[in-house]
């Protein structure tokens, strides 16, 4: 077995996690392929099976015949070699912007994790061929749009087939730039495709596995950072931290949720006496938080089931049996369980905005914030009357909100029937974990004006009870956050501190709730 270390991600067939690809992403771990005999003589058995039964004129779908509807073409002996390099040509036909550099390189693991099951039929060559791409950060520039979830994400990988073989254009170095250049100059050979190896790289779900890989990490960490924002609002605004009873969560058995009103319990300091001006009942925003982000926290172990399956998996088509000679047809490259898992992602995490954006109603507003200055203004004197506070701010976030919400309509409910009705029913998997994505930068911009918000509500709130006794633990996070966010005293655009800071969430800045 391939000794691991723990500055890289290796790829030999055993099962990896969606910390392995986003590390991979991030570029804070490096791909190495397996160099174990055994391994790679495990691989090198499928690509022989297939050269026997050709040379025993064996008819295998998408080697020794046409694409899809057209399975019952065959193709003549001598065009044969030609074929794979006829399926990425055609599916050039990608639209819209292109996946991110930290997209595309989790991509190229996550195809590189199902080709190294050893069910593809590929060569070792091929294998080798990605962990260059990804060793060297070379980089197929891959259009996000034009894929439907079977048979796969043909359209997009057919970009990395393409680059694979020395064809397109990669973003190497900064810089967009042909790929058989960039390979000529790393002196990396282009890749002639072995009979099976062009359905091998683009029948699978990799770019919609490869991206919920990155929504999941972006999740978890939203769910750690509204639970204590949430904590720094219900101080703030002079909630009731009893809210968070252990004895009262004990009564609904959800581990989720009982996990988030024991970080906040915990955040609060709860077991001290209720302040005199707490109210019995804080609003729902407030009070039921762990019932919201629970949610969330609930679900995140059920998607990370769903999504490291698919990654570890054997999903493109036949699979290659080279133990037991056999070439298996069936539909592996269908994204079902991703489409679920980015459907419903995206609908807890946009009521995660939805539940900030109402607490910063809360606090804007001094019929409900218990005494702070209206729209969390922090001018004084003669200057408070042409000071505005966080007005504008709060309609961002309703207007972020909004937008969040409305991109929770499932995408797999949208199924069509595409290519001479041979992909009849598909799993709009890409569009899905695209949404997903797509809804969490949304939710992170809430997130971003709400650590804004949510550090102004505690200084205001200090400034004016200076004497007020502050749990340990959000003393220590307002005094990050103050070190990270000016107090907005005079207007000022936070246009600027809204980009930090988001960039700081997904760099996940504040260490929140380790276990």
């Amino acid at each position: 077995m391939t000794t691991r270390d723990t500055n890289s991600v290796c790829f030999d067939g055993q099962r990896l996690s969606i910390e392995d690809i986003t590390a991979l992403a991030a570029q804070t771990r490096a791909a190495t392929l397996s160099t174990d005999a055994n391994f790679r003589a495990r691989i090198s058995r499928g690509a022989d099976f297939l050269d026997r039964l050709l040379a025993e004129d064996g008819v295998i779908y998408g080697v020794t015949t046409g694409y899809g509807d057209s399975c019952t073409v065959v193709i003549p002996p001598e065009l044969i070699a030609e074929l794979p390099h006829r399926l990425y040509t055609y599916h050039g036909c990608g639209a819209g912007r292109f996946l991110t550099p930290e997209e595309t390189r989790a991509v190229l693991a996550t195809r590189l994790c199902s080709l190294s099951q050893g069910y593809s039929g590929v060569s070792v060559g091929l294998l080798v061929q990605i962990e260059q791409l990804i060793r060297h950060d070379v980089l197929p520039l891959i259009p996000a749009e034009g894929s439907v979830g079977a048979s796969g994400d043909l359209t997009p990988l057919s970009y990395v087939a393409a680059v694979l073989c020395g064809e397109r254009d990669v973003w190497y170095r900064g810089e967009r730039r042909p790929a058989a250049a960039v390979l000529a100059e790393l002196g990396i050979q282009p890749l002639r495709l072995r009979p099976k190896e062009g359905l091998a790289i683009m029948n699978g779900t990799a770019v919609m596995t490869a991206l919920a890989c990155l929504a999941w990490q972006r999740a978890d960490y939203v769910c750690r950072l509204a639970t204590r924002l949430t904590a720094l609002n219900v101080f703030a605004s002079a909630g009731n931290a009893h809210h968070f009873d252990a004895d009262l969560f004990a009564v609904k058995p959800h581990a989720g949720m009982q996990n988030i009103a024991a970080r906040l319990r915990a955040d609060l300091a709860s077991d001290r006496p209720a302040r005199n001006e707490q109210r019995l009942q804080d609003r729902y925003s407030l009070r039921c938080a762990p019932h919201v982000i629970g949610v969330l926290e609930d679900t995140l172990p059920f998607f990370r089931t769903l999504i490291e399956n698919e990654l570890n998996s054997a999903n493109d088509n036949p699979i290659i049996d080279a133990e037991e000679e056999r070439v298996l047809h069936g539909g592996h490259f269908y994204g079902g369980h991703i489409a679920f898992a980015m459907d419903s992602m995206k609908n807890v995490v946009a009521n995660i905005a939805d539940l900030l954006d109402r607490q910063l109603a809360l606090l804007v507003d001094t019929r409900f914030n218990h005494g702070l200055p209206a729209n969390l203004s922090g001018a004084t004197g003669s200057r408070a009357a042409i000071n505005h506070g966080l007005k504008a701010l709060q309609i961002s976030v309703s207007a972020w909100t909004a937008e969040a919400l409305k991109l929770t309509m499932p995408a797999s409910v949208f199924s069509r029937s595409t290519e001479c009705h041979n992909q009849d029913k598909v799993s709009m998997g890409t569009i899905s974990a695209r949404d997903c994505l797509r809804a969490l930068e949304l939710v992170e911009q809430v997130v971003a004006a709400m650590l804004i918000s949510a550090r102004q509500a505690f200084a205001l709130r200090l400034r004016q009870e200076p004497n007020l006794a502050v749990p340990d633990v959000l003393a220590e996070m307002h005094a990050r956050l103050a070190e990270d966010i000016e107090l907005v005293v005079e207007d000022r655009a936070l246009d600027a501190d809204l980009q930090r800071l988001i960039h700081l969430i997904q760099q996940r800045h504040w260490s929140l709730y380790e276990a």
